[in-house]
């Protein structure tokens, strides 16, 4: 089945066309849940790096789902945008031992979601980032189900082709809602990192690395800790 035929990622190129520009990424994420029968999903761009950004995540859940991973630096969507395959974790009470900072954040603060699927978003040869998708209930994605999501990732990529350029150069967050969202996943968390970098004479790796200890230490999201850190309080 080619991309073009695929019914979920012509829903997708449709949703994308139909809305206005500041709900484009949200309307993505719904569409994503409907058409593929999946009940969260998140788009990140530079997902395996320092400079990740948050495009979208279809609610509460996924978005915690996509902070773990930023936190802890390790999951399936990680492994997705660093390796650009693939990465399907069908069960993850079962499969512990793979990413275990990541697991244990689920365990404990989404012990309701099963099941996690990450496909890279590409364009050509160039992975950009990652899409994740999210289940209840535990289970694997058959050959057809794998297919569909990977035209759906191949749409979303479509979808934001015009302002991809921009959204990797640039610093400041695109006008997106929900704009708080945006803003706290984009530029926030890395003026933070500036922040604690200047502060402490260090790298941008090491500033982020402290923060990601700080979050993991406490049970907070990044975003929390680069909230506290951008009120002047001595956290990271």
């Amino acid at each position: 089945m080619g991309a073009r035929r695929s019914t979920a990622a012509r829903t997708v190129r449709q949703v994308a066309r139909s809305s206005p520009f500041s709900e484009v990424p949200r309307a993505l994420c719904q569409a994503v849940c409907e058409s593929l029968a999946v009940d969260g999903a998140t788009f990140s761009l530079l997902t395996d790096t320092p400079s990740r950004q948050l495009l979208c995540a279809s609610d509460a859940t996924a978005l915690r789902l996509e902070e773990i991973q930023f936190t802890v630096a390790e999951g399936p969507c990680v492994t997705a945008a660093a390796e650009g395959v693939p990465v399907l974790m069908e069960d993850l009470d079962a499969d512990l031992a793979r990413w275990p900072f990541f697991s244990a954040s689920m365990s404990e603060q989404l012990p309701e979601v099963k099941a996690v699927y990450a496909f890279p978003l590409r364009m050509g040869e160039e992975t950009l980032g990652s899409m994740d998708l999210l289940r209840r209930e535990k289970g694997g994605l058959d050959a057809h189900a794998v297919r569909e999501s990977q035209h759906v990732a191949d749409a979303v990529v479509e979808a934001l082709l015009s302002t991809l350029t921009e959204l990797l150069n640039g610093s400041a967050p695109p006008a997106w809602e929900p704009a708080d969202v945006i803003r706290s996943h984009w530029s926030s968390t890395h003026q933070a990192i500036g922040v604690v970098a200047a502060r402490l004479d260090i790298s941008i790796s090491d500033a982020l690395a402290r923060m990601r200890a700080e979050a993991f230490r406490t049970g907070e999201t990044l975003a929390e800790v680069t909230a506290a850190v951008l009120r002047r309080r001595p956290r990271a």
